[in-house]
C-alpha cells in the first residue's frame, strides 16, 4: 500500500505546488452543478455546504477533484488501486508523506486516529517557529469501500477550531 502512494506521490510537481497548495486561495472554478461535487473516477460525491465550491483541477497531480472554501481550505481525492489490507497503517503512512510534502511543520503533532466504519482517518497539526506562517491541519481520510477505496486530503492554514470542524464536516459528506 505505501507503494501505491508513493506511486502516486511521485507525481507531485515539487516543492513549488506544495506550497501553493497550501496558499490557493483564488476562486476555484466550479465543477458539475454550483454547491455539488461528483468525481466519477474516484467515485465521490457530495452536496457542499454554502462558501465551499468544486474546482477542475486538483492543486496536485494524481487527486482527481478538489473542493475549496472561501478562505483557502481545500479537500482533495483520488482512488487508491487495490484492496486495502490495514487502513490504520496505510492511512498513518498516507498522513506522514502529506504532512512531508505539504506541511513542512517544524512540529508536527497527531490529533486525531481512529477507526470509521468504512476506514481510517488520521489528523495532524503542523506548528512553526517562524513568525509569517501561523499552524495548519492535514486530515487524511481513507475510505475502504470494497468496489473503489478512495483517499480524502483535507488542508487549511490557518488552523482554528472552527474551520476544522467545517473541514471535517465537508470530508465526511463525500461518499
Amino acid at each position: 500500500m505505501l507503494a501505491c502512494l508513493a506511486a502516486g506521490t511521485g507525481l507531485l510537481a515539487g516543492a513549488g505546488a506544495t506550497m501553493a497548495a497550501l496558499r490557493l486561495t483564488g476562486a476555484p472554478e466550479a465543477q458539475g452543478a454550483s454547491g455539488s461535487l461528483s468525481d466519477a473516477q474516484a467515485g465521490v460525491r457530495a452536496t457542499l455546504p454554502d462558501g465551499w465550491s468544486a474546482g477542475t483541477v486538483a492543486p496536485v497531480t494524481g487527486f482527481t477533484s478538489v473542493v475549496r472554501d472561501e478562505q483557502g481550505a481545500l479537500v482533495m481525492a483520488r482512488p487508491v488501486p487495490g484492496p486495502i489490507q490495514d487502513a490504520g497503517k496505510a492511512a498513518a503512512d498516507a498522513a506522514e508523506l502529506y504532512s512531508r510534502l505539504l506541511l513542512k511543520g517544524d512540529r508536527v503533532t497527531v490529533v486525531d486516529d481512529r477507526r470509521l466504519p468504512d476506514g481510517h482517518t488520521r489528523a495532524l497539526r503542523a506548528e512553526y517557529q517562524d513568525v509569517v506562517n501561523r499552524p495548519a491541519f492535514l486530515r487524511v481520510m481513507l475510505l475502504t469501500r470494497a468496489d473503489r477505496p478512495v483517499l480524502l486530503i483535507g488542508l487549511l492554514q490557518p488552523e482554528q477550531n472552527h474551520r476544522r470542524q467545517a473541514l471535517d464536516a465537508v470530508m465526511t459528506s463525500l461518499r
